[in-house]
């Protein structure tokens, strides 16, 4: 994670810039992509389609982190300025109507067969936040939806692959 703006990785096996802040683990379900293009569409009498048009197109991911001691994922939840300390000193958490900042979010996956999966969201604001749970046999964590928006080029996130070496 890293504020919106700044230098994009563009490949599968560079390794990311220091400045890249890493948000742990993530629970057993993954990360889900939701890419969706909506289109309406004008009939003419009788109902026949005579011109579909695009109306929205939507570019979600979800996941589940579940490191809630891990400054990095308070902050993406909550906002930099409305989480301050450390788990040795304390941590203090301000929950308040402050609109998220937008990021650069990376995720990295390494596949069955060694293939080096990057995507790459240049510009992502956190939409959605699911309850947490505090119960003595699961994990806390909150279901965290990024809905990427397009960058200058109008590309919603990037994909990269290529084997390990």
């Amino acid at each position: 994670m890293l504020l919106a703006g700044t230098a994009l990785p563009t490949d599968a096996k560079t390794a990311l810039a220091t400045e890249y802040k890493c948000l742990g683990y993530i629970s057993e379900d993954g990360v889900s992509n939701s890419f969706t293009k909506d289109h309406d569409n004008i009939k003419s009498w009788g109902g026949i389609v005579v011109l579909s048009y695009h109306t929205e197109t939507k570019d979600e991911f979800t996941f589940t982190p579940i490191e809630n001691k891990n400054l990095e994922v308070l902050k993406m939840h909550y906002g930099d300025a409305n989480v301050t300390g450390d788990i040795t000193t304390g941590i203090t958490i301000k929950a308040n109507a402050d609109d998220p900042k937008d990021h650069v979010y990376v995720i990295e996956v390494i596949e069955r067969d060694s293939t080096l999966h990057r995507i790459v969201i240049p510009v992502g604001k956190v939409t959605s936040m699911g309850d947490i749970v505090y119960k003595d046999d699961e994990c806390e964590g909150r279901e965290t939806t990024i809905t990427a928006q397009a960058d200058d080029s109008g590309n919603t996130h990037y994909e990269y692959e290529c084997k390990a070496a």
